[in-house]
């Protein structure tokens, strides 16, 4: 419906997939969703002296004739998010609409959870960047986009995982995880372990009903994966990948 020729129904359809998506995201859990905020850490870590937190100390240190260390101060210093995502998204001709239709949910489970860095791919020979990892552009909008993917041509696989690793490059987050939507059936020349392997945490979500290649490659790239059940598995799927 969401390439339906009349421009009502597909803008009703959209809008429609846009709600839908985002509440079945927001029914999960979100306690690894990273802002940075404002925290009082050691003077010898960084950030900017606070004078009222360390004025005791000075006003000791001073009475012993003697300048106090930097880690008996206190600084103000803004914490990196908790968690980096970067969601990738295979679109190749073995993708179905049903698995394309999980990937926008899971779009939305990544807007929710990591709502300060998270990126969005998608792939076949090419890879398409549907967020960069800090642009200003609302999961509605991200969702849409994926729901208008059409599953096509060869699986790039290490190209799309080289791909990710630049844009997650960049990021504060402690922590910084590629999660990729794929049923790991590479159908080029190249070997996607070595890109695999290069990267922080790579989680795999692969379809329940088509999963064999996808525990392969995770066994030999050393990373966990998850199987789908459906697209309404989409975010729990993905919560269990994050939180094991």
């Amino acid at each position: 419906m969401t390439v339906a020729t009349d421009e009502r129904l597909r803008a009703r359809s959209r809008r429609l997939a846009r709600t839908i998506v985002l509440d079945r995201a927001r029914s999960g859990r979100s306690h690894l969703r990273g802002t940075s905020r404002l925290r009082l850490v050691p003077a010898d870590r960084g950030g900017d002296l606070d004078i009222d937190s360390s004025l005791d100390t000075i006003a000791t240190a001073r009475a012993s004739r003697r300048t106090p260390g930097l880690d008996e101060l206190v600084a103000r210093d803004w914490g990196r998010p908790a968690v980096a995502v970067c969601l990738v998204v295979d679109a190749s001709g073995s993708m179905s609409g049903a698995r394309l239709a999980a990937a926008a949910l899971t779009a939305a489970a990544c807007a929710w959870r990591a709502p300060g860095e998270y990126a969005v791919l998608s792939f076949a020979r090419e890879v398409q960047v549907h967020r960069t990892l800090t642009a200003q552009l609302g999961a509605g909008v991200v969702v849409e986009r994926l729901l208008q993917l059409r599953g096509h041509g060869v699986t790039a696989l290490a190209t799309a995982l080289r791909r990710a690793g630049e844009q997650l490059a960049p990021a504060r987050a402690h922590r910084r995880i590629t999660i990729l939507l794929s049923d790991c059936r590479a159908t080029d020349d190249e070997d996607p372990v070595p890109a695999a392997s290069a990267l922080d945490e790579l989680l795999i979500l692969a379809p329940g009903d088509d999963s064999e290649e996808a525990e392969a490659f995770a066994t030999r790239a050393g990373t966990r994966w998850e199987p789908m059940a459906g697209a309404a598995d989409a975010p729990s799927a993905l919560a269990r990948l994050l939180d094991g």
